[in-house]
């Protein structure tokens, strides 16, 4: 692969990292999630964490599929940096 691969998988991969910890950190802040900002957190972020919910076990009102993808994305980067 060539190297300007990696790096657009590596910039792709932070920014999805990125997008997901601004939405854990806005949900602290605004539990609704209305506005503009929180809406495209939403949009954005809902796609990739939807099928990870339906895999994992309910545990109320704690959702730990954000956790989990902040995981994968972290193993995924280990694997571009170290290629």
């Amino acid at each position: 692969m060539s190297s300007f691969l990696f790096v657009v998988l590596q910039l792709l991969i932070t920014v999805l990292w990125l997008l997901i910890l601004g939405r854990i950190l806005l949900s602290w802040v605004n539990p609704t999630m209305s506005g503009p900002v929180a809406r495209f957190l939403m949009e954005t972020t809902e796609p990739l964490l939807a099928p990870i919910r339906r895999f994992m076990p309910s545990t109320g009102t704690l959702d730990f599929s954000p956790l989990v993808l902040l995981l994968v994305l972290g193993f995924l980067m280990q694997i571009v940096l170290f290629h």
